[in-house]
């Protein structure tokens, strides 16, 4: 039996869930509202303020998306209740970012500034010149937005610049030695 899989996933008093015929289910709350098309294999039964998934065979295809459905119907949740977001540093000295309407303006060391158009559904602040901060209520778009951002300039492992994320790590390397 999956770990994550076999929890039962608690819904909020604001989140109403409407679950369609071919597990098609659209989760309403106060921050907007979110549909997703999830597997067949899946059963995916409303109980009193909480959904439990269970998977009808053993066979290793149901094992693996048992975990992954009930994690996309969680995140759902929270997404439409509270929202997810992510934040970027920009380090690099005459490095910055500013928003300008729908976009988002880098000057990251190029000839030229990249231009970058926020997507719909996702909102984007630039709180200092050397910060942004992704939010929206799709986990997955607000990640694949701040990974598209982070690609621009990767961090590199010799002085560091360029776009990384909040905590990101980034392994330094010691630069070429002297020859004599």
């Amino acid at each position: 039996m999956s770990r994550i899989g076999k929890l039962p996933v608690p819904i909020p008093e604001k989140v109403t869930i409407d679950l369609r015929e071919n597990n098609f289910m659209v989760v309403k709350g106060p921050k907007g509202q979110l549909q997703r098309q999830l597997h067949p294999k899946m059963n995916i039964e409303v109980k009193d303020k909480e959904i439990v998934v269970t998977r009808q065979d053993d066979s290793k295809f149901s094992r693996s998306l048992h975990g992954l459905t009930r994690q996309l119907i969680a995140n759902m949740i929270e997404g439409v209740s509270n929202g997810f977001s992510k934040k970027l540093q920009i380090i690099g000295v005459g490095y910055k970012a500013e928003m300008r309407g729908k976009q988002l303006i880098l000057t990251i060391g190029y000839s030229h500034p990249i231009v970058f158009s926020v997507p719909d559904f996702i909102t984007i602040s630039t709180p200092s010149p050397t910060e942004i901060v992704v939010s929206g209520i799709d986990k997955e778009l607000v990640g694949l937005v701040a990974a598209k951002i982070r690609s621009f300039r990767k961090p590199e492992p010799y002085k560091g610049k360029g776009i990384r994320y909040e905590n990101e790590y980034v392994r330094r390397k010691a630069g070429k030695a002297a020859g004599k």
